[in-house]
């Protein structure tokens, strides 16, 4: 597959001294952006599933009528935490 182009960008000089300050050893100005725009993309990408399936969980609520306490939800949270926590260390 051909490559494709993003539009050009014109930023404040201050802007582009800052990307550049912060560019690891061997690291494009231009791989640096597009790793930028693939992480934003993820980010908002992971954000708008997250909205969904919360809606998605409230409609199943009020549907059922099944709600969880916030103890509950705190608990679980926390086991999904330690087990992520668990996971990176293997």
């Amino acid at each position: 597959m051909k490559s494709a182009s993003l539009p050009s960008l014109r930023v404040k000089p201050e802007l582009r001294s800052a990307a550049e300050s912060v560019l690891r050893e061997g690291e494009t100005l231009s791989g640096f952006i597009e790793d930028s725009i693939r992480s934003n993309i993820d980010r908002r990408q992971n954000q708008k599933e997250f909205i969904t399936r919360g809606l998605l969980s409230r409609d199943k609520a009020k549907e059922t009528g099944e709600y969880l306490s916030d103890e509950e939800v705190v608990t679980g949270l926390g086991e999904m935490l330690a087990k992520a926590k668990q996971q990176t260390k293997h």
